[in-house]
């Protein structure tokens, strides 16, 4: 009789009575009869996998992506148990799908990149501190507390702290404690056009350097003093035409020697 049908109940829970529907997957090659009885049993321990997701519910993930993760780990579990070393299937399958649900949310729910060894320290360090709120009167835990409950050094329990932060990130939309409507997206910064113009000022300066005084004085008068080209001409007892040419002039031997540069 397949798995699928049986009425007899495990001793635990609503657990099926699969044991010797495993027995005979054991015995079968390869084929088209194994697979569907592969097949039979995971649809057969389903619910079960389904009830362990549910657990984990409200930290970050769909219900949905949980109950596809718990039957991943289902089906390893059924693919690599071995009812010979005399253990029930559920007793294999638990401990199978929820690891395979806590390595998921180790692996892929962090929005900052973390060590493995820091993860680890994060889980002992909130286990440690919701079960030491238990007895502390109200009060937070201590960072020592945590510490020589978790058999941990103060150093990795301020670790697993800050990677307790690390798990999701806030909107840049999100307000900043203390203010009155300042977006965390206000704090960035942007581009800087003054960076451009100091570049260009530092890549010029050999060039500048090599003209005549007067054409020096000319540029400085007109781009760092801000005068006009009237102005110009009458300070140097020039005409205004004759201002105007040696400015054109200036730019274009520095255009042609900038560009001469970067060939």
């Amino acid at each position: 009789m397949p798995a699928a049908g049986r009425t007899k109940q495990h001793p635990h829970d609503d657990a099926p009575d699969t044991a010797e529907d495993f027995a005979r997957l054991a015995a079968l090659p390869e084929g088209p009869e194994r697979r569907a009885l592969r097949d039979e049993l995971v649809r057969a321990w389903l619910p079960m996998a389904e009830r362990i997701a549910v657990r984990f519910r409200g930290r970050g993930e769909s219900l949905e992506d949980l109950y596809q993760v718990a039957a991943l780990g289902l089906v390893k579990a059924v693919d690599h148990y071995d009812p010979a070393r005399g253990n029930a299937f559920e007793a294999y399958a638990v401990p199978t799908v929820t690891g395979e649900i806590k390595r998921h949310f180790r692996d892929h729910m962090w929005t900052l990149h973390v060590p493995r060894r820091v993860q680890d320290l994060r889980n002992r360090v909130r286990v440690a501190a919701k079960e030491l709120s238990q007895t502390t009167s109200g009060r937070p835990p201590t960072v020592a507390e945590i510490a020589e409950f978790a058999h941990l050094s103060e150093g990795e329990v301020r670790t697993g702290m800050e990677a307790l932060e690390c798990f999701s990130a806030l909107s840049l939309e999100a307000e900043m404690p203390g203010t009155d409507g300042y977006a965390l997206g206000d704090a960035l910064g942007g581009p800087e056009p003054a960076y451009d113009t100091v570049v260009d000022r530092v890549a010029v300066t050999p060039c500048l350097r090599a003209l005549p005084e007067r054409e020096r004085t000319i540029l400085y008068l007109r781009f760092f003093g801000g005068m006009t080209q009237s102005r110009i001409a009458q300070q140097l007892g020039i005409s205004q035409m004759h201002v105007s040419r040696l400015l054109s002039a200036c730019f274009a031997r520095l255009r042609e020697e900038m560009l001469a540069d970067t060939r």
